[in-house]
């Protein structure tokens, strides 16, 4: 974390002191001001919040998440917000550094504090970092909270009562979009549910990150991956590549997972080793430019995933 530290000083300075470098001033508005770091936490405020409050993706869409640093821009839209939508977790340190750095208090909203979080887990045949199989690190959290519909629901409700607590001439508004909502969550579950109650199979393979803990442990699903949520890297083992043949074929499964933005390669590979599918599984970390123009949301990327489920599941 220290090492973000002086990125964070050069550019409050930049902001403070420089006026080539100072943004230009965005437009003035009454509107409830929301700054969002993900993209879970951007769609569900501007869902909740409607047409009350200007909602703001800071992580740009198509940016790896996890390697992110924020521009002198960015600086002064999060102090200038009236509600900071994030996740929270080793993944947003950026941000803890940037927070005490700036003065004045803001309402930070966590989504990682609205559920029971889970400690990530090294499954066999797993490929683990140096400090993993050390030891070296304490328990680390995996981070993807919203990868449930439950959760997300859980999440949806928190974030209107601060909603409330920010704008309380909105309450009625925000109540009311959050309830249509959360019913819409709760049909996406139940779809899950159907897939998953009447599969021939409970085991998913991805050959890929592996960031929906919160979902298979919601669903009842065993998994194979090659990688932690929140790892570095990409690029397998032969051995990580030989173990998930081998579960593909051991259990005939159908098809493998691979998650966005991913180079597909190693799904490739097990694909054409096996003969079965790849499929993408969208974790809604993040989205394409194109996607968040065309305003798709949580809701559609995870009716993508009941579908996937079910040829995977089949």
């Amino acid at each position: 974390m220290k090492r973000f530290l002086p990125l964070f000083l050069l550019l409050s300075l930049c902001v403070a002191l420089c006026g080539c470098a100072e943004p230009a001033p965005e437009a003035a508005s009454d509107k409830v001001q929301i700054v969002a770091t993900v993209f879970p936490a951007y769609d569900f405020a501007r869902q909740i919040a409607g047409e009350r409050a200007e909602v703001m993706l800071l992580i740009p869409p198509g940016t790896e998440v996890h390697s992110f640093e924020p521009t002198a821009r960015d600086v002064t839209r999060i102090a200038n917000a009236d509600l900071l939508v994030c996740n929270g977790g080793e993944s947003e340190a950026w941000l803890e550094e940037l927070l005490e750095g700036q003065d004045g208090a803001r309402s930070v909203f966590y989504m990682l504090d609205c559920v029971d979080a889970l400690e990530e887990e090294l499954k066999e045949g797993m490929q683990a970092s140096e400090e993993e199989e050390d030891g070296e690190e304490g328990p680390e959290y995996d981070e993807h909270v919203w990868t449930s519909p439950v959760n997300a629901q859980r999440i949806c409700r928190a974030l209107t009562d601060r909603l409330c607590e920010a704008d309380s001439d909105g309450e009625e508004s925000y109540r009311t979009a959050c309830d249509e909502y959360c019913a819409q969550l709760a049909q996406l579950d139940e779809a899950f549910r159907e897939v998953t109650d009447g599969a021939a199979r409970r085991t998913v393979i991805f050959a890929d990150r592996f960031p929906v803990r919160y979902f298979v442990e919601e669903y009842g699903l065993d998994y194979y991956a090659a990688f932690p949520g929140c790892a570095e890297d990409t690029e397998p083992a032969a051995g990580t590549v030989a173990f998930l043949i081998d579960k593909v074929r051991e259990e005939q499964i159908p098809a493998v997972f691979y998650i966005e933005f991913s180079n597909e390669k190693m799904a490739d590979i097990i694909a054409e080793d096996t003969g079965c599918e790849k499929l993408l599984f969208h974790s809604c970390h993040n989205v394409s430019a194109d996607a968040l123009r065309e305003g798709v949301g949580y809701l559609e990327l995870m009716r993508g995933n009941v579908i996937s489920l079910k040829e995977a599941l089949g």
